[in-house]
């Protein structure tokens, strides 16, 4: 670091950087409460989806029996994902990650030639599926807004216990030694004028 200049030009330069210092700080507080909120919705979500995949997969189980059975199609094939399509949005500065489509394998199979119970079972595998997809989503996103409010933290702590408070000691210091300097040189200008005083006097 280096030495701190004890200087009018120096005590400008600690006066804007300090004001520049006290302008963006809210900016960065405003976005760390953005993020903590969103990384609270975030939890809530997944929260919500790890209940909805428990009841789906207990629906799923429920068809299990059924799913062993030697039919005309292996069911499970229906479910085999193909591509999952994703859109990211900005929230908070960070581009979230949504479901926007999940592509599953075409089921082609003979509706006469299959039992009863086969599109039912097809649609809760793919419902059960689109739910894993949405909470692997929905644990990326949690992760990339955490991240960012790390960082954000950490800036927002660098403002407040550091960047700002050296700015303030250091004006401070400034101050008080220009303050200094001026007594000085108002004591030397006193003492000079007596000087001159006394030496006009003798004189006459």
């Amino acid at each position: 670091m280096s030495m701190l200049k004890l200087t009018k030009s120096e005590l400008r330069i600690q006066q804007t950087r300090l004001a520049q210092f006290r302008k963006y700080l809210p900016t960065l507080q405003l976005k760390k409460a953005m993020l903590q909120f969103e990384v609270t919705m975030a939890q809530m979500e997944i929260s919500r989806l790890v209940q909805e995949i428990t009841l789906s997969r207990k629906k799923v189980e429920g068809f299990s029996p059924l799913l062993l059975e030697k039919v005309s199609c292996n069911v499970l094939q229906y479910a085999e994902v193909l591509h999952v399509k994703k859109k990211y949005e900005n929230v908070a500065g960070v581009d979230i990650p949504t479901l926007e489509k999940v592509v599953f394998r075409e089921a082609d199979y003979f509706l006469l030639g299959t039992p009863a119970w086969t599109d039912r079972a097809t649609e809760m595998l793919r419902e059960y599926v689109v739910l894993m997809e949405k909470l692997s989503i929905a644990e990326e996103k949690r992760r990339a807004l955490e991240k960012e409010l790390r960082d954000v933290s950490i800036r927002v702590n660098l403002f407040e216990k550091v960047l700002i408070p050296r700015s303030e000691k250091n004006i401070s210091k400034i101050r008080i030694f220009l303050g200094d300097q001026q007594l000085a040189a108002v004591s030397q200008a006193k003492v000079a004028k007596k000087k001159i005083a006394l030496r006009n006097k003798g004189a006459a």
